[in-house]
């Protein structure tokens, strides 16, 4: 056992009131050792039964360890979870749709999150617009609290290079003089100027001569696009005029996705349910088990495009004839080659086109019997409107389809997917082009030139996955919680119709599979390996 590990479990044993003789160290790192991706699970979960059982002492011998490991091993065993059998991708997934979301806010005052109980109204009442944006603010700022670098310096030390960080509230800043930091959403409260807001007031802003910057080192990047409605931290000073003059602005860092989990553990943000630390130990081991496994997912599939169902028979024969089939497909808007608003009058040809291509895959008997089938909305396709989160699409259209193949799941947009133990979040939506037509300032070059990069960072950075304005795109006030995307996801998948592209982000894995009817672009996704394979015909 490296010196790591041992401080580690000597640490956690202490802690829970045990001490550990030589042998029983021995007996617990050789139970660790099959365990490598999940070794603080295990801990804990070794803790936990040694907890349950009426020992004789604290002081714990091998015997004691022994007992409890072996019957682990022997419970694993009978249920054929080590004997080389890595169960399918059927068992694995949980499909979550973005309206089954669970919903939580941020209590400043006990810094605790709290679940709203029942499912929230489509239509809110004026009040839920303001709690959007407090919510949203909340959620970065219970982060921000957390970081060393906004912490009220000890002896005057300095712990970053700007010096001591340490956020000032907006209303705080009337009749201040100096450097200030503030946290606070940007917003045009009148044409042509801008403020910041937090919680307790706003100040108008003076971005002229601001510079885009990384403020701490941790998960640090200057790659953003900034707009309104996305929450910076700025520093600056205030002019007599009362206009707040920035010098430096960036994003909020990053919060290492394990440290929020610990940090709140028992919440179950993404919505799969609640694991012990005992089925988290099974998971991880299945999912490293999971070579096979594949996803296939194609963005801009035009059912009335005569090329694009030839193309989908090619890449239909193709996997057919393979050793392993893909676990799922996974089929994002938009469905039809022209926006369906209130000039569509082709309802019924896109229903029969829907029925083709259920005919199609019934014709792959190995991928009808053996993979799942995933239909998510694009931002034209047929719905009551253009609001995120996006409804499914009507079952009028999709029933033909469904008669063919019956597992078929028609999903709203965005949605997730959990496999096993990674949390996977699927988006449709046009982002990147919206995002740089409403950008503010011009994202820094520095680091990189490509915008899908200062994308990524962006929706990251903001733990939101549609942080513009919504006069750009409207969202369901009750359900602006369907986007955030904390803790972060193990991978995000980003349907645009722009270049093909993957990026993986400070552990992030994030990938637009590209315009198949367009560019003939998808993506195959090896979720055990986060393998990104970009494809074309």
């Amino acid at each position: 056992m490296n010196s790591v590990t041992r401080n580690k479990v000597q640490r956690k044993f202490k802690m829970r009131g045990f001490t550990i003789k030589f042998e029983a160290l021995s007996e617990i790192h050789r139970f660790l050792s099959q365990f490598a991706d999940a070794e603080d699970e295990a801990i804990d979960f070794l803790l936990e039964e040694l907890r349950k059982r009426s020992l004789k002492s604290s002081m714990l011998d091998k015997e004691s360890v022994q007992k409890v490991v072996s019957l682990f091993l022997e419970a694993n065993a009978a249920e054929g979870l080590t004997d080389g059998g890595c169960g399918t991708a059927a068992d694995a997934l949980k499909i979550i749709d973005a309206f089954d979301f669970p919903k939580f806010r941020y209590d400043p005052i006990k810094k605790l999150f709290h679940q709203y109980k029942g499912k929230p109204p489509i239509h809110g009442d004026a009040s839920a617009k303001a709690t959007l944006y407090k919510d949203r603010f909340l959620l970065l700022f219970q982060k921000l609290s957390r970081d060393p670098h906004f912490s009220t310096p000890v002896f005057d030390s300095d712990i970053s290079e700007y010096g001591s960080c340490q956020i000032s509230t907006i209303q705080s800043l009337v009749g201040q003089t100096g450097k200030k930091w503030v946290m606070g959403l940007i917003s045009q409260l009148e044409d042509g100027h801008f403020y910041l807001e937090d919680l307790t007031a706003a100040v108008e802003v003076d971005l002229t001569d601001a510079i885009s910057s990384a403020i701490t080192d941790y998960h640090a990047s200057e790659i953003w696009f900034f707009s309104e409605n996305t929450i910076i931290l700025a520093e600056g000073e205030m002019l007599l005029d009362g206009i707040f003059k920035v010098k430096t602005c960036g994003f909020p860092p990053l919060e290492d996705r394990e440290k929020s989990v610990t940090m709140f553990s028992g919440i179950e943000f993404f919505g799969a349910g609640s694991l012990t630390k005992e089925e988290t130990i099974r998971l991880k081991e299945l999912e490293k088990e999971a070579v096979n496994d594949m996803f296939v997912i194609l963005s801009d599939v035009w059912l009335d495009n005569e090329d694009t169902m030839e193309n989908l028979k090619t890449i239909f024969s193709g996997y057919e004839n393979e050793h392993v089939v893909p676990s799922l497909f996974v089929f994002m808007g938009n469905f039809c080659s022209r926006p369906c608003n209130l000039a569509f009058n082709s309802y019924a040809s896109l229903r029969s086109q829907f029925g083709k291509l259920g005919k199609i895959i019934a014709d792959h008997q190995r991928l009808k019997d053996n993979s799942g089938f995933l239909f998510i909305p694009g931002p034209d396709d047929v719905g009551p409107s253009n609001v995120l989160p996006r409804c499914s699409l009507p079952k009028y259209l999709t029933e033909e389809l469904q008669n063919y193949i019956p597992n078929a799941a028609f999903l709203s947009n965005p949605c997730r997917i959990k496999f096993y133990t990674q949390e996977i979040v699927f988006f449709r939506q046009d982002m990147l082009y919206r995002m740089r037509r409403s950008c503010l300032m011009p994202p820094s070059n520095e680091e990189t030139s490509d915008p899908f990069e200062h994308l990524v960072a962006t929706i990251t950075h903001q733990s939101h996955l549609c942080p513009l304005p919504l006069s750009v795109q409207p969202i369901i006030w009750n359900f602006d919680h369907c986007l955030h995307l904390y803790p972060t996801p193990h991978t995000i998948v980003l349907g645009d119709r722009s270049e093909q592209k993957t990026f993986n982000y400070t552990g992030i894995t994030c990938f637009n599979p590209g315009s198949f009817s367009n560019d003939n672009t998808f993506v195959a996704y090896r979720p055990c390996s986060r393998e990104v394979e970009l494809s074309a015909l």
